[in-house]
């Protein structure tokens, strides 16, 4: 297909040369095709940006829920496997994330670039379905006030961690693999039922009891 084709040739132009070409023209000559044909897809090269990101994040999700022992995962080591797969996919694409990260995170802290729009949308619906599995389960307490705020919080785990892999200087980002570990536990100790729940629960118990 001729949009894969210069999705490819795009991204293996930046893995090579640490950066988008200099024009649609220029890439569009070297691939031997009319300039028209690249706008017949997108209409920049952000937008071919953002795709790349969307497929990342694809890719990332259809590796990691290929594992076998996928279906016997509760939702924080889906969450740990998605991260962790996403990083090797990462890596594999490193030139081309790194610039973009680097080009883009430092500017705007706390607020999601643009060419990270597409794997935001696919993201947050990732961790919605895998919140509610693990509030059926008991391993996400129920929390009506708050809870739809969590695919939000979850998404600033993601910039947290994106961030995190374009300062990584150790070898293989194996800090990177250390930070995700970290911010994981910590994300799902509090999402997860703890001593404020429990608190909770003994309240309404304490109120219920003197009815």
């Amino acid at each position: 297909m001729e949009k894969d084709h210069i999705k490819q040739a795009y991204l293996d132009y930046v893995l090579r040369k640490g950066m988008p070409p200099a024009s649609v023209f220029k890439l569009t000559k070297k691939l031997g095709l009319p300039e028209q044909e690249f706008y017949r897809y997108y209409a920049n090269f952000d937008v071919l940006d953002r795709e790349l990101w969307a497929d990342f994040g694809r890719e990332a999700y259809d590796i990691a829920s290929k594992e076998p022992v996928w279906a016997e995962y509760g939702a924080r080591e889906k969450l740990l496997g998605f991260y962790y797969t996403l990083l090797e996919v990462l890596k594999r694409n490193r030139s081309f994330a790194l610039q973009a990260l680097r080009r883009s995170l430092h500017r705007m802290p706390g607020l999601t670039p643009r060419v990270l729009d597409g794997l935001r949308q696919e993201f947050e619906e990732f961790v919605t379905n895998i919140l509610r599995e693990g509030r059926q389960s008991g391993e996400i307490a129920t929390r009506p006030l708050i809870e739809n705020a969590y695919p939000r919080f979850f998404w600033q785990q993601l910039l947290f961690v994106l961030g995190f892999f374009a300062r990584d200087e150790s070898v293989n980002f194996e800090r990177t693999d250390a930070a995700i570990e970290k911010a994981v536990t910590l994300s799902f100790d509090l999402v997860g039922r703890n001593t404020f729940d429990s608190a909770t629960d003994f309240v309404r118990f304490l109120v219920q009891s003197r009815r």
